[in-house]
């Protein structure tokens, strides 16, 4: 009740305060317009982020341990303070740098970009390098049982870490920082060749329902609401429960049906759109002179078609591909994902997740499962930040 009456007197506070902001910039800068018209919710937005900056700032500068005891708030705090500062710094190297060099089309596009589409384009070709040679990069295999079992993060001896496994290891002994890059190849890889197979899936019949129409439109169009009229995570949840038991104990299988299943319901989502553009191009004058011209259906569809649907195509594909990558998680957090020995990581959160309780004494131990929730979350955010800035370019839209 005291925490209440606390909460509710700083918001009347910081009310009061906008609106003595406002009075004096209006008198200080002699009632010109921009003040003059601000509004009193903009004017206490200013105030409230002015108290956020300043208990930001109080709060990263608060001892990381009092009478012994680390504070994990303030250890955590900082750690996300100095990431998000470091990647901001990283994303406008970034862009300087590709603004300078590369060909006139590409130091154009990177001129034009903002910060976050530089982040997310930079933690996609990071993401997508460390997949590719997850091999060569990672210190040992994703299966291997190094013999040294719980071993916390940090690499200090004198709080249960090893310098040889930085991130530490998990019950059995296998290396997190090994699992971690192995889980990128896995998890991210699947995924991209799921959303790349709905897609083909989708498009593919979401572009023929548009061009030729009558039973063949009506037809697919109910089985796409059939299964859209089920939630997707639970149906496959349900698909997948049916698949791991076929499978039996070939883990591939499970994972092939895995893209299967995800990439036929995903793709009544792609067909929607596909056939929702499809219909507003084939009523174009050029679809009619390209039918005149006897042009076969592939013509229509890969020439005409597909190039003026790819730009609303291209910003649905990273949105898919966040749905399909956090499902592919969901599921093998669930148990019935990416199967073991194997590394993914939606399991290395649900495996390690007892590390948590940790968190108010031991810092260091309680972020091992924040590692791959972070790898997950890092590379949505990322995914998302193109497809706006995509939507945007798209659009037509101007600053």
């Amino acid at each position: 009740m005291n925490a209440l009456i606390w909460i509710i007197g700083g918001l009347i506070a910081m009310l009061g305060a906008a609106w003595v902001f406002r009075l004096g910039a209006q008198k200080a800068t002699n009632n010109k317009p921009y003040f003059r018209d601000l509004p009193l919710g903009v004017a206490f937005g200013y105030v409230f982020a002015a108290v956020a900056l300043t208990f930001s700032v109080w709060y990263f500068f608060q001892p990381r341990a009092v009478e012994g005891v680390p504070q994990a708030g303030v250890i955590f705090f900082r750690w996300a303070v100095i990431g998000i500062l470091g990647f901001a710094a990283a994303s406008w190297v970034f862009r300087t740098v590709f603004r300078t060099i590369g060909t006139e089309g590409s130091k154009k596009l990177f001129r034009s970009m903002p910060l976050t589409a530089a982040f997310g384009i930079m933690m996609i070709i990071i993401y997508a390098f460390v997949s590719i040679f997850a091999g060569l990069i990672a210190p040992y295999g994703q299966e291997e049982i190094l013999g040294a079992a719980n071993v916390v993060a940090g690499g200090d001896p004198a709080l249960g870490g090893d310098p040889e496994f930085p991130l530490g290891t998990d019950q059995i002994g296998r290396d997190i920082l090994s699992r971690l890059i192995y889980g990128a190849q896995n998890t991210v890889g699947i995924a991209f060749v799921t959303t790349c197979l709905a897609f083909l899936l989708g498009g593919t019949l979401g572009f023929l329902a548009a061009v030729l129409g009558g039973w063949l439109d009506q037809l697919l169009s109910r089985m796409v609401d059939a299964l859209m009229a089920i939630p997707s995570l639970i149906f496959s949840l349900l698909l997948m429960t049916i698949a791991t038991a076929w499978a039996g104990s070939e883990a591939w299988l499970v994972t092939i049906y895995m893209i299967f299943i995800i990439a036929v319901i995903d793709s009544t989502r792609v067909f929607r759109l596909s056939r929702a553009v499809g219909q507003s191009i084939v009523v174009m004058d050029y679809i009619e002179a390209a039918k005149l011209r006897g042009e076969g259906l592939g013509y229509l569809i890969f020439r005409e078609i597909l190039p003026n649907a790819l730009a609303p195509l291209l910003a649905e594909f990273g949105l898919r591909f966040c749905f399909v990558f956090l499902t592919i998680a969901s599921l093998s957090f669930l148990g019935v994902g990416i199967q073991p020995p194997k590394a993914d990581w939606g399991t290395m959160v649900r495996d390690l997740s007892q590390f948590i309780n940790f968190a108010s004494f031991a810092p260091n131990v309680a972020v091992t499962p924040l590692l791959a929730a972070g790898a997950i979350a890092l590379l949505t955010v990322a995914v998302n930040f193109v497809v706006d800035w995509m939507l945007h370019k798209s659009s037509g839209l101007k600053e």
